[in-house]
């Protein structure tokens, strides 16, 4: 039976731990509606071993060209050698015609298998599901097996950094541009080539995204390049959607808030977070601002951050059910048990649970038994 579902109920990285603590063969096929876009990962025995991404279809050949491993008419020659029947693999026939060594073939396989693992780890949005096969269907490019704990840790590094970018290449929505000269002087500018690359995409139309498309690498690498080039003034980044909402009548909560969860449902989350700031900034004392800051924040599966736009959102609305379910799945998330299961029973009582909540009821039902139990557990562990 395969296993499937929604990323915003379950994580890339709750998924992966999954397939790693069940030793699973298989996989495991992930589509973003938001990036047009769909990964395959291909799993033995928990261990990753083949990884493809649809934005860029042919990555292997593509790499070992840009990073100088093969010449441009080997490659042309063992593509075509696969138009003309040869079912090998690419890598595979590289290495057989002398162009590559096995061992410089597994060095890239692994690049090209964690980049495309490493922007996968970064959808917060979209539908996953594993379906279990044999190892023969997997399409392996090289005897290589990385396993999912230094994926994850790498992962997680890379998140780290996520939060350095962040502070000038917010979401990927912005739209850089090169930025003018800041003197008539002439000056020297000392890039990398992929910088350069970068730097050619900045074209005051196209976003983060969507370069990274275009030059089929993945988003994180783009965004570093922009944030080093921003940093050294090159490059400005435009947000489009804090123009949207700046624009919005400031008297009226309601231009804001629809333009927040209009990108909010696009799944561009830190698009909707900034105008959804920026409402609660205009109009304090409505908590709709503050229930959608909270509802972005768990589509994050950041709970702690959740917790406190919520709490605001009760206070200011104690008989809101929206709020109250929703804080209390923030503190279920954040792991404090006890007061999640006082929440979830203070908002069953609540006396008027209209129909979009009542939806809910039989979901909360089964979470509050199981969080007693866990809770009885980790209360029974310090005996």
């Amino acid at each position: 039976m395969p296993i499937q579902g929604p990323l915003r109920e379950l994580g890339i990285h709750d998924v992966f731990q999954l397939l790693d603590l069940g030793r699973k063969t298989g996989v495991l096929r992930i589509v973003s509606d938001l990036r047009q876009n769909t990964g395959t990962i291909w799993f033995e025995d928990a261990a990753v071993v083949a990884a493809r991404i649809r934005s860029n279809p042919h990555p292997l050949g593509t790499q070992l060209l840009r990073a100088g491993k093969v010449q441009a008419e080997d490659l042309a020659r063992a593509q075509a050698m696969q138009a003309g029947g040869d079912g090998r693999l690419i890598g595979e026939i590289l290495v057989a015609i002398g162009a590559l060594s096995p061992k410089e073939l597994k060095v890239q396989v692994r690049t090209q298998i964690e980049d495309v693992v490493f922007e996968m780890l970064g959808w917060s949005e979209g539908h996953f599901i594993f379906e279990e096969g044999p190892r023969e269907a997997t399409p392996r490019e090289a005897d290589l097996r990385i396993s999912v704990e230094a994926l994850l840790l790498e992962g997680a590094r890379r998140i780290d950094e996520w939060s350095r970018i962040r502070t000038r290449v917010a979401h990927l929505g912005l739209i850089p541009l090169i930025a003018p000269a800041s003197s008539e002087e002439p000056g020297t500018l000392t890039l990398t080539p992929f910088e350069w690359r970068v730097l050619a995409g900045c074209d005051g139309v196209r976003d983060v995204q969507a370069i990274a498309i275009t030059l089929g690498v993945p988003e994180f690498d783009v965004a570093r390049a922009l944030f080093g080039l921003s940093a050294a003034g090159v490059a400005q980044l435009r947000d489009p959607a804090l123009a949207s909402a700046a624009a919005a009548p400031r008297r009226d909560p309601e231009a804001l808030l629809a333009e927040a969860e209009s990108l909010f449902h696009s799944r561009n989350l830190d698009a909707a977070g900034s105008v959804a700031q920026t409402a609660a900034a205009a109009f304090p004392q409505d908590p709709r601002a503050y229930v959608l800051l909270g509802r972005i924040r768990l589509a994050e599966h950041n709970f702690v951050e959740a917790e406190a736009p919520l709490r605001e959102a009760v206070r200011l609305d104690p008989q809101s059910p929206q709020a109250l379910r929703l804080l209390s799945w923030a503190l279920l998330g954040a792991g404090r048990l006890e007061e999640a299961l006082h929440g979830f029973e203070a908002w069953l009582a609540l006396p008027a649970l209209g129909p979009e909540e009542q939806r809910r009821v039989s979901t909360v039902d089964a979470v509050i038994p199981a969080a007693r139990q866990l809770s009885a557990l980790l209360r029974g562990s310090h005996d």
